[in-house]
């Protein structure tokens, strides 16, 4: 494939129930190569694991579907990718859904990909029958001694698995839990052919996904100095403009409100990503897993 020097990919989610007209402005206002939508937190998945076991058709982002319902020509048309972890702990239910959107448009050729293997409940006792304690960071405990109240309990999928379905063509990559700058890095290895000992670039992959995963967060939509926001019913979503040497700026659609700051983009964004070196676990988890 022929490579870009530059790539545009938003992000127009930063939770489940989020407002559905992010992303249908990001792709409406301007300019875009990829729309990333995130919905997942560790609670959802807890969420979504008890919808699924109420409804087994059920366990994912239901709003997507009606996002993609709402913009699915515009997508066809400027040839926009999209990359969501709407999938939470039934992503080939959400397939199956956003198929029959497909179908009703009558759009031919649309290749939907479900990025999966994240959802380990299932396995969790036969994990720890071969010896994996899954260990609390905070306290050393084992799960053992909660395991029965357990909900869900998922790895965290990374950025390559993204760019390999990009890679065979996907128009619309659907994942469950996975990391939440992958979003973005997904896109720039697919687009740039990094590999997976680029460290350098990957890490500033990593930091633009991290800007830019709650959305309007990093353009004054959870900002200090809130008064100095212009326009804030208005306010334009994220987009990271990327390059094949892992430079980024942090951009917004023309005439959008809100701002694209220093402070905006790194005061909240960045500094909670950050911990004391204490804090820092030597072993890393292999799973998160939400209880009630």
């Amino acid at each position: 494939m022929t490579r870009k020097e530059k790539v545009l990919i938003a992000n127009g989610q930063g939770f489940w129930g989020d407002s559905i007209l992010g992303p249908v402005r990001l792709v409406n206002e301007g300019p875009l190569d990829y729309l990333t939508l995130d919905y997942l937190a560790e609670v959802t998945m807890s969420i979504m694991q008890k919808l699924k076991s109420r409804r087994p058709e059920m366990g994912y982002a239901t709003d997507f579907v009606k996002l993609i319902d709402r913009v699915l020509p515009q997508l066809v048309e400027k040839n926009i990718k999209v990359i969501a972890n709407a999938g939470g702990v039934n992503p080939h239910a959400c397939k199956d859904a956003v198929m029959k959107v497909i179908e009703k448009h009558g759009f031919k050729g649309i290749q939907v990909a479900v990025v999966e293997g994240d959802d380990i409940l299932a396995n969790l006792d036969d994990l720890m029958a071969k010896g994996e304690a899954f260990e609390n960071m905070d306290t050393g405990e084992p799960l053992s001694g909660v395991s029965d109240t357990v909900t869900s309990a998922n790895v965290y999928l990374g950025a390559f698995p993204i760019a390999e379905a990009l890679d065979k063509g996907a128009q619309i990559v659907i994942t469950g839990r996975g990391t939440d700058p992958g979003l973005v890095i997904g896109p720039m290895i697919h687009e740039f052919g990094w590999k997976p000992d680029e460290y350098d670039k990957i890490a500033a992959g990593t930091v633009a996904g991290h800007i830019v995963e709650c959305g309007a967060q990093c353009t004054g939509g959870n900002y200090t100095d809130w008064r100095e926001v212009q326009n804030m019913a208005r306010i334009g979503y994220p987009i990271i403009e990327g390059y094949a040497d892992g430079t980024f700026v942090v951009t917004k659609h023309e005439g959008t409100g809100g701002m694209v700051t220093t402070p905006s983009t790194t005061s909240l964004r960045m500094a909670w990503r950050t911990s004391p070196a204490s804090r820092w676990s030597k072993k890393a988890p292999i799973a998160c897993a939400s209880a009630v």
